[in-house]
């Protein structure tokens, strides 16, 4: 049986009742919380920085995964270290040395990940996989939620699994964007361990069922 998490995007959330927000995933099925960093250079977008960070950490009682989308992150590892973090993941497009920042990463105590935009190709992470807790492959062009799911990412999940077992290694692969029930199940047979699920979740009449439900589908 495989143990598929799901970590639903505080991005979707409502932030008049992010206390309630986070209660509701406190509760459900959900096995952490997905937060995505954006500064407005990297992406086309500005979402949120430190201080509601560390204010979902106040009150969270499962795992921050947090995503960096943002030029230059090694300038601020240990500062989201420091509001709670306990993922970070970083885009290989975003840092010119991607093993220095991994490594900075851990040395601040989080468990350190590589994302990719959805046109760069997963053999660029050949050499770094041994250095990454797991890969996040987009599979939307990063900077908002609600978009459209790329089918090119079942073939890129199908790639970056084979190259994860040649090497033998326990890497863990998560899929952002346009997660749903019509193509869960699909990602985790290619080989996905963690999925994203934002505005399908929170956008949802029941949100702590409709975790529950992608966990069923997901865990056989």
């Amino acid at each position: 049986m495989k143990n598929t998490l799901i970590a639903p995007s505080v991005l979707a959330a409502d932030f008049a009742n992010l206390q309630r927000d986070i209660e509701m995933i406190n509760n459900s099925e959900a096995d952490w919380f997905h937060i995505d960093v954006m500064d407005g250079h990297f992406v086309p977008n500005i979402s949120y920085g430190m201080p509601v960070i560390q204010a979902i950490k106040k009150h969270a009682t499962k795992p921050l995964d947090v995503h960096l989308m943002i030029e230059k992150p090694e300038r601020y590892i240990e500062t989201f270290a420091e509001v709670g973090a306990d993922i970070i993941t970083v885009h290989y497009e975003a840092t010119v040395h991607l093993h220095r920042t991994l490594r900075q990463i851990k040395a601040a105590g989080c468990k350190a990940g590589v994302v990719l935009n959805l046109t760069t190709p997963v053999s660029v992470l050949e050499d770094i996989l041994p250095e990454c807790y797991m890969v996040l492959i987009m599979s939307i062009n990063p900077g908002f939620g609600g978009q459209k799911f790329e089918e090119i990412t079942y073939q890129k999940v199908k790639k970056l699994r084979k190259m994860i077992d040649d090497q033998g290694l326990d890497t863990l692969i998560e899929i952002d964007g346009g997660v749903t029930n019509k193509n869960a199940a699909q990602l985790v047979k290619a080989g996905a361990n963690v999925l994203v699920a934002g505005s399908y979740v929170f956008g949802a009449e029941n949100p702590i069922t409709t975790i529950a439900a992608l966990k069923k589908m997901t865990n056989v």
